[in-house]
C-alpha cells in the first residue's frame, strides 16, 4: 500500500488514537510477564529432607533434630542429606540409639519442605526433587515452546482473520489456563496449562506490536516497540513484589487472572489493521475506521486517498517467496534472526538464572526490572538521535564483552555477577527493541509480516532452549555464560552488514529496498571520490 504513510499524515501520524491504542496493548504485556516469569519463583527448591515420622511409632516425644539426627545420614559437607534416609525398622527406640542405623535408602515416604520463604511452590506440591529436580527446568523450556507455537499459530492467522481476532484469541487462552495452571492437582496437567498460557503469551505479543506500529507513522515508529517492554520491565518489578508479598504459587497464579480478566474485556473494542483491511479491499470499513480515528484525533480524513492505496498494489506474490527472492533481503533476514537468535538465548539463559547468583531472588528481579525501564526510554531517544545501526552494533558488542567479564568473578563474588549479569541484561533488551524495529523498516510492506512472524518464530527457538543450555552449568558452571557470549560478540560482527534505516520511510516493494541501498552506495562511492579528489588538491 504505497500511500498509507501519506493516509496516516493525513489522519495522525501519533495523534490520541495512537496513544491510546499503544496503552491498550502495552499493559497486556505486562501481565504477560506475570505469566511467564512467575514461574522462576514458584519453582524454587527450599531446604528439605525425607520424611521419617516412622520413627515417632517408637517415641513420639523425639524432637525435630533427634529425628534428624537418627534418621537422616549426613553429605560429607557435614548437612543432612535431600534425598536419602535410612530404611525404617521395626526396633524400639531403645535399640535404634544403641545400635544406629546404617542402610540408607531414597525417601519413601515423600519429603519435609521449609517453608521460611515460600508457603508452597511446584516443586513441593509436585515433589520436584532429586531423581526429578530436572523438571522445573523441563518447566520453563514448555512455556518457551508454548510461546513458539503461539508466533506460528497466530502470525499467518494475522493475515487470514486479521490482526485484532489474533491478538484477542490468544489473550482469552491465556486466561483460561492460566486459572487451569492454578487449578491442577498434577504435574503434567500443569505442563499442558504452562504450554497453553505459552501459546496465548507469544500469540499475542507478536499482534499486539503489529496492530501498534501498523498504525503509527515513521517519526514515532519506535515508541510502540519500546512502551510494549517498558510495561513488561514494569511488569518484572510487580511480580517480584507480588510474590514477596504471596508465598503461594497457586494463589499468585489466581491472582494474575484478575487483571487478565479486564484486558479479555477491553480488548474486544480493539480496532482492526488498517492497513489489513485495505490488503482484503475491504474499503468500505477501512474508510469508516479512519473516519472515526480521524474523528480521535481531532483531523478531517481526505476520502480520495483510498484510491491510490488500492491502484497501487505492485507485488502480488507471497510473501515467503519475495522475502527469499531477494538476495539483498535474504542477507538481511538471516543476520537478523541469528541476532534475535542470540540475543534470546543471552536473555532468556541471564532471567532464568535469577536464583543462582548469590543475591536475594526477589532484590534481583526488581533490579531486573528496574533496569529494563530506563533502557527502553533511552532506546527510544538514541533510536533517533543516533541511528539504528550504531545502536545496534554498539549494544551487542559492550553486552557480550560484559557477559565475559562474568567469567573473570567466581561464583562467590555475588555482587560482582549479579551487577554484570544486570547490566549485560540492560543491553540486551536495548538490542532486543532495536531487534523489533530494525525488522518492520528493513524489508518491505509486500514481505514485512512474513519476516517479522518467521523471525520471530526462529527467535523462540533461542528462549526455547536457554533453560536447556543452563542446564548444561551441572558440568561447568561458566558453560553456559560462555555459549551466549560468543553468541552475542558474533552477532555483534554481523550487524556491521545491516544498512542505516532511521528516519527513513518504510519500504513498500522489494525494488524500493535495493533501489534505496544502490543509492546509499552510490552516495558513500561518490563522497569516497570527493574525499580522494580534494586531498590530491
Amino acid at each position: 500500500m504505497a500511500d498509507f504513510g501519506e493516509i496516516l499524515r493525513n489522519v495522525g501520524e501519533f495523534g490520541t488514537f495512537q496513544k491510546l491504542l499503544i496503552c491498550a496493548v502495552s499493559f497486556p504485556n505486562l501481565i504477560i510477564f506475570f505469566t511467564l516469569a512467575s514461574v522462576l519463583f514458584i519453582q524454587s527448591d527450599p531446604e528439605r529432607h525425607c520424611n521419617t515420622d516412622w520413627i515417632l511409632k517408637a517415641d513420639a516425644n523425639l524432637t525435630r533434630q533427634e529425628q534428624l539426627n537418627l534418621t537422616v545420614p549426613l553429605e560429607q559437607d557435614g548437612s543432612f542429606s535431600r534425598c536419602r534416609m535410612f530404611a525404617p525398622v521395626d526396633w524400639d527406640i531403645g535399640t535404634i540409639r544403641e545400635r544406629g542405623l546404617n542402610e540408607t535408602t531414597v525417601c519413601q515416604n515423600g519429603w519435609v519442605y521449609n517453608s521460611e520463604l515460600y508457603t508452597a511452590t511446584i516443586v513441593t506440591d509436585f515433589d520436584l526433587v532429586c531423581d526429578r529436580a530436572h523438571l522445573p527446568q523441563l518447566t520453563q523450556s514448555v512455556g518457551m515452546l508454548g510461546v513458539l507455537f503461539g508466533c506460528l499459530l497466530f502470525g499467518p492467522f494475522a493475515e487470514s482473520i486479521g490482526r485484532k481476532r489474533a491478538a484477542q484469541i490468544p489473550m482469552v487462552l491465556s486466561l483460561i489456563f492460566t486459572v487451569t495452571s492454578a487449578l491442577c492437582p498434577y504435574y503434567e496437567l500443569f505442563l499442558l496449562s504452562q504450554f497453553l498460557v505459552g501459546i496465548g503469551s507469544g500469540g499475542f505479543r507478536l499482534n499486539g506490536i503489529i496492530i501498534a506500529t501498523e498504525w503509527i507513522g515513521p517519526s514515532k515508529r519506535s515508541w510502540a516497540t519500546c512502551i510494549i517492554q517498558i510495561c513488561g520491565a514494569i511488569g518484572q518489578v510487580v511480580i517480584a513484589g507480588l510474590i514477596y508479598a504471596v508465598r503461594d504459587w497457586r494463589l499468585a497464579q489466581l491472582i494474575t487472572a484478575v487483571p487478565q480478566t479486564v484486558i479479555c474485556i477491553y480488548i474486544w473494542f480493539l480496532p482492526e489493521s488498517a492497513r489489513w483491511l485495505l490488503d482484503r479491499g475491504r474499503t468500505e470499513e477501512a474508510k469508516k475506521l479512519l473516519s472515526n480515528v480521524a474523528a480521535v484525533n481531532k483531523r478531517t480524513f481526505t476520502d480520495s486517498l483510498l484510491e491510490k492505496v488500492v491502484v497501487n498494489k505492485k507485488e502480488t506474490k507471497s510473501g515467503f517467496l519475495i522475502l527469499f527472492q531477494s538476495s539483498m533481503l535474504r542477507k538481511y533476514f538471516f543476520t537478523m534472526i541469528f541476532i534475535w537468535f542470540s540475543l534470546n538465548i543471552g536473555y532468556f539463559c541471564i532471567t532464568f538464572n535469577v536464583g543462582n547468583f548469590g543475591l536475594d531472588v526477589f532484590m534481583t528481579q526488581m533490579f531486573f526490572g528496574l533496569t529494563e525501564m530506563p533502557a527502553q526510554i533511552l532506546c527510544m531517544w538514541l533510536l533517533e538521535a543516533v541511528g539504528r545501526r550504531i545502536s545496534f552494533i554498539s549494544t551487542l558488542l559492550v553486552g557480550g564483552l560484559l557477559c565475559v567479564l562474568m567469567l573473570v568473578f567466581n561464583q562467590g563474588n555475588a555482587v560482582a555477577v549479579t551487577t554484570l549479569a544486570t547490566l549485560g541484561r540492560f543491553t540486551f533488551i536495548w538490542a532486543l527493541s532495536i531487534c523489533n524495529v530494525y525488522l518492520q523498516e528493513l524489508f518491505p510492506t509486500s514481505c514485512r509480516q512474513t519476516a517479522f512472524g518467521l523471525g520471530t518464530i526462529l527467535c523462540r527457538v533461542g528462549s526455547l532452549i536457554a533453560p536447556l543450555i543452563n542446564m548444561l552449568a551441572m558440568y561447568h558452571w561458566s558453560i553456559p555464560t560462555v555459549s551466549f557470549s560468543v553468541l552475542i560478540l558474533i552477532s555483534g560482527g554481523l550487524s556491521f552488514l545491516l544498512p542505516e534505516t532511521c528516519g527513513t520511510e518504510l519500504p513498500e516493494t522489494t525494488e524500493e529496498v535495493e533501489r534505496n541501498r544502490n543509492k546509499k552506495k552510490m552516495k558513500k562511492e561518490c563522497e569516497r571520490n570527493t574525499h580522494i579528489a580534494s586531498s590530491r588538491l
